[in-house]
């Protein structure tokens, strides 16, 4: 085992989530936005967005080094994309893919957007390991399942999955 992954401790979501070719193919994609995003000088987070029947919706990293806009995540980039042209229906039908666990604000506007599923690659916890306790570096340390899970309407949740995959981008990185 990994020793990042020895030092951390259990949690009921920290087992690898099983996931099929289709997810794990659309998890590679956000997983790739992810080392855009590090290549171009920004946090290494990717996203897409795909509707029910396969079409990509949308495609996005985080930006916010490069733009200086805060909220630049690439989920919100993603569901930023989304609006107004893709609707409601459709949204609850689609699943967000991100190399990792969404933060509350990215969840929030998951939330807000009607997305109906998220599939994600690091979680948050493993994740902390890599930044360290730089203050500049730390989240609010509140899961995407608690946002999600105070949504009146369902958004399923699946992650953490293809974690080494996913950790890849952040190695090297936040020591920086």
């Amino acid at each position: 085992m990994h020793a990042l992954m020895a030092a951390v401790p259990h949690h009921q979501f920290d087992d690898p989530a099983d996931i099929d070719d289709t997810d794990g193919t659309y998890l590679r994609k956000a997983i790739a936005w992810s080392c855009t995003a590090r290549a171009r000088g920004n946090r290494p987070f990717g996203a897409i967005v795909v509707g029910a029947d396969g079409e990509l919706l949308a495609e996005a990293y985080c930006n916010a080094t490069e733009t200086g806009d805060c909220t630049g995540h690439a989920e919100t980039n993603a569901v930023r994309q989304l609006s107004p042209r893709v609707g409601r229906d459709a949204l609850a039908q689609a699943t967000l893919y991100s190399s990792a666990e969404p933060c509350v604000m990215c969840a929030g506007a998951i939330f807000w957007s009607g997305i109906g599923r998220v599939v994600f690659g690091i979680d948050a916890v493993r994740l902390r390991e890599f930044r360290g306790e730089r203050a500049e570096q730390r989240d609010a340390e509140l899961s995407c399942r608690d946002v999600f899970a105070a949504s009146p309407h369902a958004i399923e949740c699946i992650g953490p999955a293809l974690i080494e995959e996913a950790s890849a981008p952040h190695v090297g990185f936040w020591k920086q």
